[in-house]
C-alpha cells in the first residue's frame, strides 16, 4: 500500500510516521520533501513549495501498485501550502495554482492509495519563527483540496486526529 501522510508543519506527521514504521518495518519510508530539495532556504516561497511539490510527485511515480511505502507528505500539501501564501496575501506569485501543478498533483495522486490527514490539534504549539499564521492557513487549505475528487484522483482518504496511539490505531485500521 502506497501511503501519503499530508499535514502542515509541526502536525504529527514525523510522529505518525516513525510509529507507524516501528510497527510496520516492511514499509519503506520516503521523507519529507524539503529534504530533497537542493535549493531549499530558510522564508518559505512559491518556488520551494512548487519544487517540492515537484519531488513529491516525481518520487511517487516511481513506485507501482502493490508497493509498500509511506510517505512524508504529497504533492496536494504543497498545492494547500501555495493556497495558504495567497490567502495570506504574500507577494510571491500570481494566484491560483499553476495549471502544471495540478496536472503533477493528480497524476501522482494516481499513484497514492491511502491518503492520510493530519490536522493540527490544540496541543502542539509552534513558535513565531515556525509561521503560525502560514501553519493554519495551510491547515485549512489542505482540508479543502483534499475534498475535491478531482485532484484526489480516487485516492481513499482518512482524517487521524487524538494524541498519537490514537492517530496510530486510526491508521492501523485503514491499511488493515
Amino acid at each position: 500500500m502506497r501511503i501519503v501522510i499530508s499535514g502542515t508543519h509541526a502536525s504529527g506527521k514525523s510522529t505518525l510516521i516513525g510509529d507507524f514504521s516501528a510497527a510496520h518495518p516492511e514499509y519503506e519510508v520516503l521523507p519529507d520533501p524539503y529534504e530533497l530539495v537542493d535549493d531549499a532556504g530558510d522564508e518559505p516561497n512559491a518556488g520551494l513549495f512548487l519544487a517540492q511539490l515537484g519531488a513529491s510527485a516525481r518520487r511517487l511515480l516511481e513506485f507501482e501498485r502493490g508497493a509498500r511505502l509511506i510517505s512524508e507528505r504529497g504533492p496536494l500539501d504543497f498545492l494547500a501550502y501555495l493556497s495558504a501564501l495567497d490567502e495570506l496575501g504574500r507577494p510571491s506569485r500570481t494566484g491560483g495554482h499553476p495549471a502544471r501543478a495540478v496536472e503533477i498533483t493528480i497524476a501522482a495522486m494516481a499513484h497514492v492509495d491511502l491518503l492520510v490527514l493530519v490536522p493540527l490539534s490544540r496541543g502542539i504549539r509552534v513558535p513565531e519563527d515556525e509561521d503560525p499564521d502560514l501553519r493554519e492557513a495551510m491547515d485549512d487549505a489542505l482540508l479543502e483540496l483534499a475534498d475535491d475528487p478531482d485532484l484526489l484522483a480516487g485516492c481513499p482518504v482518512i482524517e487521524v486526529v487524538g494524541d498519537p496511539a490514537d492517530r496510530l490505531a486510526q491508521l492501523d485500521a485503514a491499511v488493515g
